[in-house]
C-alpha cells in the first residue's frame, strides 16, 4: 500500500479519491471545512463515498465523528452491476467523472444505474458528458463496444428525479497523440423543457441560433419536452450544446434555469447563454474540451508504456491541480510546452499547450491473469 498520503481540505476530494484507488494508496484528509459553520463533510461527498465503496472490494473507510477528518483505504475495483441514488445536491455529472476514470479498470465491465440531478448549474450536464466524455475515453480503447450513456429520465434541483444507465467495458488504453484540432463544423444540441410549457424549448432554440448561426451555417438544435415520470420531480428547463470538428474534437456547453424556488429565468436568456459558453469554449480550443482535460491526462498517464501527447487550450484550474495529485500518487510529471503556430497570419483562438507524458502501464492487480 505505501505510506499514507496526507492532505488538508475538501478541495479536489474526487481527485484524490479516484487516484487512492487507481494508486492502491490509501489518503487521510484532514482538517475538512474545519472553520466553517457547518464543518465537515457534505451529504453529497459521503454520497460519493458510498459509491466509490460500491465499486471496490476491502475498502477500508473511517470518518471522524465531526466529519472533518477522512480516512480512505482503497480495495480492488470490482465494477459489474451497480445501482446508486446520487444527492440531489450535485448532479450525476459530479459522479460521472469517477465512473468514467474507474470504469476501464475495473475487475468486471461496469453497468451502472444512476438516479439524480441530470442537469444543473454546478456540474457538466449528462448530455456533455455523453458528448464531450466519452469520446475522449474511446479515442483511448479504439473498441468501444459496451461503452454507453443513455438518458432514461431527466431530473432537476431540487428534487431530481431523473435516472441515467452508463455502461463500461474492461480495457488496456492505447496511446495517443492528437495535435490537430481541425475546424468546427457543426453544431448540434438539446433542448429539454421538465414540468414547463413546450414553448420554452422552442423559444431557448430560437435564442441561441440566434447568436449561433452568426458563427456558423450548420446548426441543429432538437427540443425535448418530456412529460410524467420522465420529467423528473422537479419544474425546469435547459440547454446542451455541442460543437464537431473536422478530426472528431467536441466542445460543449450547458446552460439551465434556477431551480424551483428561486428567481424566475428567461428562456431567451438561457439559449443565449448556452451559445456564448460554447463559442468560449471553441475559442479555447485544443483537442479536448477544457471540461474533460483531466480526463485525457489521466488515460494518458495509465496507458501502455510510450509516449502520449495532446494539444489543448489554457489549462484550467481543476487541470493544473490534477497534475499535482499525479504526482503525488503515481510519481509521474509531465511535459508541457507553450504553443503557437508560427504559420498562422492571425492567432486563432487563445494560447494552446502541448501536454505530453509516457505511460505507467497499468493493470488492476484484482484481474487474474490467465
Amino acid at each position: 500500500m505505501g505510506e499514507v498520503l496526507t492532505f488538508k481540505g475538501s478541495n479536489f476530494l474526487r481527485q484524490r479519491l479516484i487516484l487512492s484507488c487507481l494508486s492502491a494508496r490509501s489518503v487521510r484528509i484532514t482538517e475538512i471545512r474545519s472553520m466553517d459553520i457547518e464543518p465537515g463533510l457534505k451529504e453529497y461527498e459521503v454520497n460519493l463515498i458510498r459509491l466509490l465503496d460500491k465499486l471496490t472490494n476491502g475498502t477500508k473507510i473511517v470518518v471522524s465523528e465531526t466529519g472533518t477528518s477522512l480516512f480512505f483505504q482503497p480495495g480492488i475495483l470490482v465494477g459489474g452491476v451497480i445501482e446508486h441514488d446520487c444527492c440531489v445536491h450535485r448532479g450525476i455529472g459530479y459522479y460521472l467523472e469517477v465512473l468514467l476514470s474507474l470504469g476501464p479498470f475495473c475487475k468486471k465491465p461496469l453497468q451502472c444505474v444512476l438516479r439524480g440531478v441530470t442537469n444543473n448549474k454546478i456540474d457538466p450536464s449528462v448530455d456533455s458528458v455523453k458528448a464531450g466524455g466519452l469520446p475522449v475515453l474511446k479515442k483511448f480503447i479504439l473498441v468501444d463496444d459496451g461503452l454507453e450513456l443513455r438518458i432514461d429520465k431527466r431530473g432537476m434541483p431540487p428534487a431530481g428525479g431523473g435516472q441515467v444507465i452508463f455502461k463500461c467495458p474492461v480495457r488496456k488504453l492505447r496511446p495517443q497523440q492528437f495535435n490537430d484540432a481541425g475546424k468546427v463544423k457543426k453544431i448540434r444540441g438539446v433542448s429539454f423543457a421538465l414540468r414547463v410549457s413546450p414553448a420554452m424549448s422552442n423559444r431557448i432554440v430560437e435564442a441561441a441560433k440566434g447568436v449561433l448561426l452568426k458563427f456558423l451555417p450548420d446548426v441543429y438544435i432538437t427540443t425535448d419536452h418530456n412529460k410524467g415520470a420522465s420529467a423528473g420531480k422537479s419544474p425546469g428547463f435547459g440547454l446542451s450544446l455541442v460543437a464537431e470538428t473536422t478530426n472528431g474534437v467536441f466542445y460543449t456547453a450547458d446552460a439551465v434555469s434556477n431551480a424551483s424556488g428561486e428567481e424566475p429565468s428567461v428562456p431567451e436568456t438561457i439559449g443565449e447563454q448556452g451559445a456564448f459558453r460554447l463559442l468560449e469554449e471553441i475559442y479555447r480550443g485544443g483537442c479536448v474540451d477544457s471540461t474533460f482535460q483531466n480526463q485525457a491526462m489521466l488515460y494518458m498517464a495509465l496507458g501502455q508504456k510510450d509516449i502520449s501527447k495532446f494539444r489543448t487550450g489554457p489549462l484550467s484550474e481543476y487541470s493544473v491541480h490534477f497534475l499535482r495529485h499525479v504526482k503525488d500518487f503515481l510519481g509521474l510529471t509531465y511535459k508541457l510546452e507553450s504553443y503557437q503556430d508560427e504559420e498562422e497570419d492571425l492567432k486563432l483562438g487563445a494560447s494552446k499547450v502541448n501536454v505530453t507524458c509516457i505511460g505507467i502501464g497499468y493493470s488492476n492487480l484484482g484481474i487474474t491473469v490467465v
